[in-house]
């Protein structure tokens, strides 16, 4: 009964995810042929939860700043993008070229210190001080605990979550919306097709 069960269940997720991927112009799901990588591990950064010390780390090591997700343990689409985007090889090493990456509870009581070296909880930081009710959020930070650019939501696909890096370490931020780039770099796709 339990491997009928099983059977079923991978059967119906298998089947939602081939909807999902259907119903959702550029939607693709985790590529079988490429080995995954645990985004806990090769993702996210090991952090103490100082921002400023992890902002001066950035500094030293060159890097365009922190970027910060903002995540809820119970959240499904918080999952659906570490299973499907943040398990990439390409979008790890991308994204840590480039940045910091830590990763910041909404529910969480473990303590943080900000920019300006106050301690508060995580969930504090989420909610009282960025205003983060929904997850995920993506927040792009510069070494000076700046906010570059925030995104809320799932990407649809691997290609549009390396896009918003992209749109953040080229500075295209600052004189356009990334609705509008993304547009620009799927009509440069396509041409180039």
């Amino acid at each position: 009964m339990r491997t009928l069960r099983n059977l079923f269940l991978f059967s119906f997720c298998a089947l939602a995810l081939g909807l999902v991927t259907a119903v959702l112009p550029g939607a693709q799901a985790a590529p079988t042929d490429v080995a995954t990588r645990d985004p806990m591990s090769y993702f996210f950064h090991q952090s103490f939860g100082n921002l400023a010390e992890e902002a001066e780390t950035a500094r030293s090591e060159g890097k365009v700043g922190l970027f910060v997700m903002f995540d809820d343990p119970a959240c499904p689409w918080c999952a659906k993008m570490k299973e499907t985007v943040l398990n990439q090889p390409v979008v790890q090493d991308y994204y840590r070229k480039y940045f910091r990456i830590i990763r910041v509870d909404t529910t969480g009581d473990t303590p943080l210190t900000d920019f300006s070296g106050r301690e508060m909880a995580e969930k504090d930081f989420a909610f009282k001080v960025h205003r983060v009710r929904a997850t995920p959020v993506f927040m792009f930070f510069d070494t000076s605990g700046r906010v570059l650019m925030r995104y809320t939501g799932v990407t649809r696909s691997v290609r549009e979550f390396l896009w918003l890096g992209e749109f953040v370490v080229n500075g295209e931020y600052k004189t356009k919306k990334f609705t509008a780039y993304k547009r620009e770099r799927l009509t440069a796709t396509n041409k180039g097709q």
